[in-house]
């Protein structure tokens, strides 16, 4: 399901435990159960076949409706994608700026690539379609998904910035250590099933101490 997001990631750092609370992803704020049934379909069909493979029939027959329902609700099947884009993405942003804001630079980071990859692992459908499928956007959508993305990247920037300036990291390119640790975490959604031999939380467990090494905590 679309709302699947684990409340109260366990972040261990160090010999300390601590919580670190994730917000729901916003997929059923103003959208009616109508709705979220398709975006469910579509998101399912997209994961599976990929935008253009997918067609109006694929969803609507997923989502128990005849092909004309779909249009009672989203304009296009484009829409359809726009409207999951842009909750992903405002999901993963809200998630990543709060992490950002977990503590001191070494904490942040670990909170970000933790939570950033065992979402990729357990919203994998999503993480496909928001990573992989964005580009079938229209202009003006893909320039608003684009704005989150920057918002998303400034983020981590900000993290590694402040690790660097208190000592706590050595990075040489802040540009390249970010995109290195974000694609990092985005290629979880393309190669995790359900049933893999690691789970969401180890996955997050060993991409957290994947992200400090990398900027030099040891």
């Amino acid at each position: 399901m679309l709302v699947n997001m684990t409340d109260g990631i366990r972040l261990r750092i160090g010999a300390r435990v601590r919580t670190y609370d994730v917000h729901a992803i916003p997929l059923t704020e103003g959208v009616t159960e109508t709705a979220l049934r398709l975006m469910e379909a579509a998101a399912d069909a997209f994961s599976n076949k990929g935008f253009h493979a997918t067609t109006t029939r694929d969803i609507a027959g997923r989502a128990g409706l005849s092909p004309a329902g779909v249009y009672v609700h989203f304009a296009s099947k484009e829409a359809l994608l726009y409207s999951i884009c842009m909750r992903g993405h405002t999901a993963a942003r809200d998630m990543i700026v709060d992490a950002a804001a977990s503590g001191p630079p070494t904490v942040a980071l670990e909170a970000i690539m933790t939570n950033f990859s065992r979402w990729h692992a357990e919203q994998y459908r999503i993480g496909r379609i928001v990573q992989y499928e964005f580009g079938h956007l229209t202009p003006g959508h893909r320039e608003s998904v684009l704005a989150l993305r920057k918002e998303i990247d400034a983020a981590v920037r900000a993290v590694l910035a402040e690790g660097n300036a208190r000592g706590e990291f050595q990075v040489d390119s802040i540009a390249d250590t970010t995109l290195a640790l974000l694609s990092l975490c985005i290629d979880v959604a393309r190669w995790y099933q359900p049933g893999s031999k690691r789970t969401p939380e180890e996955i997050g467990a060993t991409y957290g101490r994947l992200g400090l090494r990398l900027v030099g905590v040891t």
